[in-house]
């Protein structure tokens, strides 16, 4: 399994990573590591799924780096 790492811009403590991983809780992703500037999630992951990860991470109120 490869993974997708999603530099996020704004996050800087404990209670930045738990607002993200609430956000991803509530599309259905259970399966990604969030880390202080970072999200990890397996890369087999549509483009549909990786467009509401980015949009769940800007909900929690942060800038996802998005691929161009």
């Amino acid at each position: 399994m490869s993974e997708k790492v999603i530099n996020v811009n704004g996050m800087t403590c404990n209670h930045c990573v738990k607002a993200v991983e609430v956000e991803l809780e509530d599309i259905g992703v259970t399966t990604a590591t969030v880390k202080i500037g970072q999200v990890i999630i397996d890369s087999e992951e549509s483009k549909d799924s990786l467009e509401k990860i980015y949009n769940a991470i800007e909900e929690a109120g942060y800038k996802p780096q998005r691929d161009k």
